[in-house]
């Protein structure tokens, strides 16, 4: 047996974890539950939909007739900015520890169409919905540390309404596996002198074995630590820190290899873009640190946030 088809573990530099690998499993009978596909059309407009064009929420707001993407404060939020972080702090003791968090989560509506889903929207409404993130996250990051805009796809990942729809999330505290991969970054830069997903970018481009897509300024692939089916990591192919510094052209180019991962893996995907901005500053000059994780549907093929 090869090591590719033996037990192993495979190194994650982002987070600086290891994954097991265990390839012969996959040779196992399978005797569980299986997932039907969702079926039934849906209408362009549903007039019981939360966020379709001018319906009224759940908390007595109307949504105007919009056109094109919509974004509001999340009527049942995560995170509040009424909250005070650090200076509600409780210890009991070295072990029960808590302290307050302040943020803002909002819902950003990627088409007023209920019908469709991000993966048959074409290129350009994608681009419109990463221009959208980008403003949010621009406006966003003068205020907090950490801001976050994802997609929760399918009922099974707790999202129940299937209007096509996103979040952005932003807090004042920085998440565990975001502030690893952020410490893991700067250590990589400082210890060889250029971005970790730059030279790993080069890597996959030169051995061509988990390459998914690519165009002339982002490539689409299985990151080598995966730890879910279909998990595809899409990367800058030039220094870009924070998504509002991706320039037009190469919002285009990030929107139509979007449109093409998530048509290929029939949408049963979730969407994940995230920067860090600490202390209101950008990350080191050069050193890429924007992400976008299209990723299998959590209970279908697994799912990682």
């Amino acid at each position: 047996m090869s090591d590719e088809t033996r037990p192993h573990r495979r190194f994650n530099p982002l987070t600086g974890e290891w994954v097991l690998v265990s390839p012969q499993r996959t040779q196992r009978p399978w005797q569980g539950g299986t997932e039907a596909t969702a079926g039934g059309a849906r209408p362009q407009h549903d007039p019981g939909c939360y966020l379709c064009p001018g319906n009224v929420r759940a908390r007595g707001a109307t949504n105007p007739p919009y056109t094109g993407t919509f974004v509001f404060d999340n009527d049942f939020p995560a995170l509040t900015p009424s909250d005070t972080g650090t200076a509600s702090s409780t210890h009991d003791g070295p072990l029960l520890r808590s302290e307050g968090v302040s943020g803002l989560c909002r819902v950003v509506c990627f088409s007023p169409r209920h019908d469709l889903t991000l993966a048959q929207m074409p290129a350009a409404d994608v681009t419109a919905v990463i221009d959208t993130f980008a403003a949010e996250t621009a406006a966003l990051g003068r205020r907090y540390l950490w801001v976050q805009a994802f997609e929760n796809k399918g009922e099974i990942m707790g999202c129940s309404n299937p209007h096509p729809h996103g979040q952005i999330w932003a807090s004042d505290a920085l998440p565990n596996e975001v502030a690893a991969e952020d410490r893991h970054q700067r250590e990589y830069a400082a210890a060889h002198g250029t971005p970790l997903l730059l030279n790993y970018a080069r890597h996959e481009r030169d051995r061509r074995v988990r390459v998914v897509y690519e165009n002339d300024g982002w490539l689409a692939v299985v990151p080598y630590w995966a730890i879910w089916p279909f998990e595809t990591l899409i990367l800058p192919l030039a220094p870009v820190s924070r998504l509002p510094d991706v320039d037009p052209g190469a919002r285009r180019q990030l929107g139509a290899l979007l449109a093409k991962v998530l048509a290929a893996l029939h949408g049963d995907v979730i969407v994940v873009l995230h920067f860090v901005q600490l202390a209101r500053e950008t990350l080191r000059v050069g050193e890429p640190a924007l992400q976008a994780l299209p990723e299998a549907l959590r209970g279908r093929a697994g799912a990682r946030l």
